[in-house]
């Protein structure tokens, strides 16, 4: 749909006056709708082109003597202003009436609140995901995650008003995320983005209420002590770092490169995606992480060295450093990678479902995916007693929240290689012995 209009910048003189106020008259259906909008400047008639409908070039206007470059900007900022406008009307077959398009121009330029008496909670929330989605560059799996909670929230209350939020309801969402068979842990990830979004609505103040801050939910099995960090032990990640993989595999070969890399740096998938060439310089690696802006410097080390060697002459796109490949087909290539190279130690998946415990055992490469090289790293650089300060600089995390879990495994390991000196004595005495009798 096209709305024809005519658009004029002019002045509005009174009578004897040297100057005048600077407004914008738009006439549209058949000129039977007009509505002058002022610009809030007063212009000197003589300095005015009507032809060009702008100040006229080095002149100065009004008392404060605004410049005409000033005020020919603003008239080209509000020519736009309305021509989205309208586009917009166009884009919904529909042709404003006066008020409508005065309505239009005030929300835009900020001046009144758009009426939102009849939105919905899932027309804030639309808003939410598309215009935070791309402040913050989300992945396709986090725009993903927010569709499913979505679905469950419009499954579960269909007319649900943004007012209409309450803790009661939110209780009463989690209760039915149990009826639908839906992990302890996934819930409380699925309210956590729920509070995110109800903070993002009252930081815009759609929402007066104060639930971000005050909803807190437990439950069983979500604490992180039932948390299963897969990850590959320092012997299994030098195994698989040399493992030849067969001819016809060497696609599995550049997939384990890449996945080592992560293991040796830290690096999360998304950014070893777009890690360029130029990004390393002065032995380091210097990045802005896509997941939380953080700026990075990750020193190298000479197994991160050693593959990042093996594709310096290669061009790869947009420079990039490694031949890094989908999220999606990396993932599917990690347990074919992992099979073949028999890394198949039984792991114990332990979860919750309210309050029921589930148990599950499936082989170590079954579980193997891009983000199991982040946490490779953190396992053995804290094995390997480097402090957690330095592993968090590398990593980005902020609290020690976060290392909870790696924590937890590393008090494991060192109740394991402390229970070597559970050995009978016979058995040192015999040692001892044997290699005094060879001395």
């Amino acid at each position: 749909m096209n709305i024809k209009r005519h658009c004029q910048f002019l002045l509005g003189k009174e009578k004897g006056a040297t100057s005048g106020k600077l407004k914008y008259r738009i006439k549209w259906n058949s000129n039977t709708n007009i509505v002058d909008f002022n610009l809030g400047y007063r212009v000197e008639v003589d300095k005015w082109s009507t032809e060009a409908q702008r100040c006229k070039a080095n002149t100065s206007h009004g008392p404060n003597k605004v410049s005409a470059f000033n005020i020919n900007k603003e008239i080209s900022r509000f020519e736009t202003l309305i021509s989205d406008i309208f586009h917009s009307f166009e884009k919904s077959s529909h042709i404003p009436s006066t008020q409508e398009l005065r309505d239009a121009v005030n929300i835009k330029l900020e001046r009144i609140k758009p009426e939102s008496e009849n939105k919905t909670f899932y027309d804030y929330y639309d808003e939410f995901t598309s215009t935070v989605g791309v402040q913050n560059e989300w992945d396709e799996g986090t725009y993903k995650k927010f569709k499913s909670i979505r679905f469950h929230l419009f499954a579960f209350k269909p007319k649900l008003m943004l007012s209409d939020i309450t803790e009661d309801l939110l209780f009463d969402f989690v209760a039915y995320q149990h009826e639908v068979n839906l992990r302890n842990t996934t819930i409380v990830k699925y309210m956590n983005f729920v509070r995110w979004f109800l903070r993002w609505c009252s930081n815009k103040e759609y929402y007066k209420g104060n639930l971000h801050n005050t909803f807190k939910l437990k439950l069983k099995g979500t604490d992180g002590n039932c948390q299963e960090v897969i990850h590959l032990e320092w012997d299994e990640l030098l195994y698989l770092l040399t493992f030849e993989f067969p001819e016809e595999k060497q696609y599995i070969s550049r997939v384990r490169d890449v996945f080592c890399f992560c293991c040796f740096t830290g690096l999360r998938y998304s950014d070893v995606y777009k890690l360029k060439k130029d990004d390393i310089k002065n032995e380091a690696i210097y990045v802005v992480t896509k997941k939380t802006s953080d700026s990075l410097k990750i020193e190298l080390n000479n197994y991160s060295k050693s593959i990042l060697q093996k594709y310096s002459t290669i061009e790869l796109k947009d420079n990039k450093a490694l031949p890094v490949i989908s999220n999606v087909k990396m993932n599917e290539y990690l347990k074919e990678m992992g099979e073949l190279a028999k890394i198949d130690t039984p792991q114990r998946i332990v979860h919750f479902k309210s309050n029921v415990r589930h148990e599950n055992v499936f082989p170590k490469y079954a579980l193997l995916t891009t983000h199991t090289g982040r946490r490779t790293f953190i396992v053995n650089a804290l094995y390997l007693g480097i402090p957690a300060e330095v592993v968090m600089k590398w990593t980005g995390h902020s609290d020690y929240k976060a290392m909870k879990p790696y924590v937890k495994i590393i008090d494991k390991l060192k109740v394991k290689e402390m229970n070597k000196f559970n050995v009978p004595s016979s058995v040192l005495s015999s040692k001892t012995d044997t290699k005094t009798h060879k001395i």
